[in-house]
């Protein structure tokens, strides 16, 4: 078994090139059924707006790389900088990582977990997880639900739903007065929501695909909902706006942008976009009376309350190293496998055979004590027969070593 992670975060790559590798929920199962094609037989992809990251079972990793670039249609070379490539135990301890918090730009986050458990139901469906990565996954799961019961690393945790808000109310001072628009209608979208509903804007707005989806939202916090094609009528009555969707081309171009502005007598507007790939057209931060922030833009906001919680890392680090080290264990016992199988059959082989020599020896007459003499000596011959040979033909400190197995093995110490 050899499992490797390949991917890109927020700390390797830039927004602008986490974009180019990201991919939607609804496309994850056919990328896996595609990956599989490709030699990668093992494999699930967790993508966030912080990262993309392929898990794999696999002894050539560069085939994820490329995969990844030609599925992109993009160039190796060019996201290769970008990219880490972390072999079997670095690869176990970054998903207790990931799924703890520890390597998140919100540190100690719990949603990261949600989505890494949806990317392993996406890859079971899809026929993808096999043996090694449903084990390392249900180890991760379970290292994370350890690391939050026992430390603190959740505590004093800003979201990016509540650094937007903190953001808006730098700019704006009181939300009382602002009218507030939600693009999308996914989790972070109802997080964001929920987080600006308890300061009170002077209204909410949802635009989503469906009007469904969106009144499930608003309604629950006293909003209305719009439909996307309805933005570029009524985007100018917003103070701020904050989008979230799947979509793989921006919602907001520069164009409908400046008009808006144009409308609103170039009052200022607060864009957050926590999209990757990105709602917002990058041009619209350009504008003069637009604040636009991406989510590495939000980096610094989400820090605040760190020192609080480095403590709690400190302590969910000790506890991830040593459950890496018992995954390890279970790794090289996976490993020794095909060899301890091939051994029992050999020794199988020999017992069937010998045994066969008995029965033939009992139905011609012979004496069942020298048969069963007979049939003892010879098991004992052939079983001993190949560490007798390797040892008798060894030299040096190989010879030593070999003996000292050998005594171990067969618990020859202390005779």
């Amino acid at each position: 078994m050899h499992l490797f992670t390949v991917g890109v975060n927020h700390t390797t790559a830039p927004i602008d090139v986490r974009e180019n590798v990201a991919f939607q929920n609804e496309k994850l199962g056919h990328a896996l059924r595609d990956l599989s094609m490709h030699g990668i037989h093992e494999a699930a992809i967790l993508s966030t707006c912080n990262r993309t990251e392929v898990y794999c079972n696999t002894e050539n990793p560069q085939k994820a790389l490329e995969w990844l670039a030609q599925y992109h249609k993009l160039q190796p070379q060019n996201i290769q900088p970008y990219m880490y490539t972390l072999p079997s135990q670095e690869s176990v301890k970054h998903a207790f990582r990931v799924a703890s918090g520890l390597d998140s730009m919100v540190l100690g986050e719990a949603q990261i977990l949600g989505q890494m458990k949806q990317a392993v139901k996406i890859a079971e469906n899809a026929g993808t997880l096999g043996t090694l990565l449903h084990k390392l996954f249900q180890r991760t799961f379970t290292v994370a639900k350890e690391v939050r019961t026992a430390t603190n690393i959740g505590a004093s945790s800003i979201s990016m739903a509540a650094a937007s808000v903190k953001l808006a109310q730098r700019i704006f001072g009181s939300l009382h007065n602002q009218k507030v628009l939600f693009i999308g209608a996914g989790e972070m979208i109802e997080l964001c929501a929920e987080h600006f509903a308890t300061h009170q804007p002077k209204s909410i707005t949802v635009a989503n695909r469906t009007l469904e989806r969106g009144n499930a939202i608003a309604q629950g916090i006293g909003g209305d909902a719009i439909l996307l094609a309805d933005l570029p009528d009524r985007l100018s009555e917003f103070d701020i706006v904050i989008t979230s969707t799947a979509s793989q081309l921006p919602i907001l171009g520069l164009g409908m942008v400046e008009r808006a502005i144009k409308t609103r007598k170039h009052r200022p507007i607060f864009m957050v976009d926590l999209a990757v790939p990105r709602d917002i057209e990058p041009e619209v931060g350009e504008l003069d009376d637009i604040f636009l922030y991406t989510v590495d833009d939000l980096a610094s906001v989400v820090q605040e309350g760190l020192v609080n919680r480095q403590e709690a890392a400190t302590q969910a680090e000790a506890i991830i190293e040593l459950r890496v080290e018992n995954f390890m264990q279970w790794l090289k016992t996976r490993d020794s496998v095909p060899t301890i199988r091939a051994l029992r059959d050999q020794a199988e082989r020999y017992r069937r055979n010998e045994l066969e020599k008995a029965q033939k020896m009992i139905a011609r007459g012979e004496d069942p004590t020298l048969v069963l003499e007979s049939l003892s000596n010879a098991l004992t011959n052939k079983l001993l027969h190949g560490p007798s040979h390797a040892l008798s033909n060894m030299q040096g400190d190989n010879h030593e070593q070999l003996e000292s197995l050998l005594r171990q093995l067969y618990q020859l110490n202390n005779q």
